[in-house]
């Protein structure tokens, strides 16, 4: 279960967004609309109809060309959450728990994005998203999304090819995007998810539980899968724990390359790391 009380010592992360994203200005971004904002953009040559208070008239008087000045009009920025509630996310201790451990980085973004009147969205995942945020962008908002998380049960097969295509359709404006989740799923679907959000500023959280990293089971073990319906019998010994180890992050490499190339950011973290260390990596770089 996710305890609110962990918003309380987000205060010390600086929430303005400004080593985030590259339209940065405390809560606001740039859009590609011209209009008549507050940032010059550009000039154009004047066409009858231009409303003559746009016109640069001491560039006129220097060049005698009249040109209208273009301004891009500044909207405020989205902070997106992509929370993925697969099966294999509900692995952990009480501690430790991996979905509630993503979960709370992806509040903790939802927080300080409020916490600067920018919008959030926060969404759950598997095989096609849930959106389920109220859109009101607030701390109120915020605490009841923790209740709604302490209702998912992670269940199912993350697809992440078509839940995050299928996310991207509905960003309108350059935003910041977290995707959290494991990413144990085929890497060329991870990066065709992925390249669909890469017109934004795209943070992918790899989360892992410790017994993942280092499985307690020693000598003859039952693996059974938790998103598809599969078995093994095997000893687990020392060369199969350093082939297991070799392949989970040869894994983790993949998908930090997958995320390199389209421009995103890969963040690997643990469920039993210190919290806050864990969100200061997530946040900013």
């Amino acid at each position: 279960m996710i305890d609110a009380a962990f918003l309380d010592e987000l205060d010390r992360f600086d929430g303005s967004l400004s080593q985030v994203t590259d339209a940065r200005q405390r809560g606001e971004q740039r859009s590609t609309e011209l209009g008549e904002g507050q940032r010059f953009a550009d000039y154009r040559s004047y066409v009858p109809g231009d409303d003559t208070r746009l016109v640069d008239w001491k560039l006129y008087a220097r060049t005698g060309e009249r040109y209208v000045k273009q301004f891009e009009a500044e909207r405020d920025l989205t902070v997106h959450v992509l929370l993925d509630a697969s099966a294999s996310m509900d692995v952990g201790g009480e501690e430790t728990h991996k979905f509630d451990f993503a979960a709370k980085l992806g509040l903790g973004f939802c927080a300080l994005a409020a916490a600067e009147h920018n919008d959030f969205r926060f969404s759950v995942f598997t095989d096609r998203f849930d959106r389920i945020d109220a859109g009101r962008s607030n701390r109120g908002e915020v605490l009841a999304l923790i209740d709604r998380l302490n209702d998912v049960d992670p269940v199912g097969e993350a697809d992440f090819d078509h839940a995050l295509v299928e996310y991207a359709a509905t960003i309108d404006s350059r935003s910041l995007v977290l995707v959290a989740s494991d990413f144990l799923a085929d890497v060329d679907d991870v990066e065709a998810g992925v390249e669909a959000l890469a017109r934004n500023d795209v943070v992918l959280a790899q989360v892992f539980a410790p017994e993942e990293v280092d499985p307690p089971t020693r000598g003859d073990t039952i693996f059974r899968g938790l998103e598809r319906d599969l078995e093994l019998r095997t000893y687990f010994g020392s060369p199969q724990r350093r082939t297991y180890a070799e392949r989970l992050e040869s894994h983790v490499e993949q998908v930090s390359q997958s995320a390199r190339n389209v421009d995103a950011r890969h963040v690997r973290v643990e469920s039993d790391a210190e919290f806050f260390d864990a969100f200061a990596r997530t946040w900013v770089e």
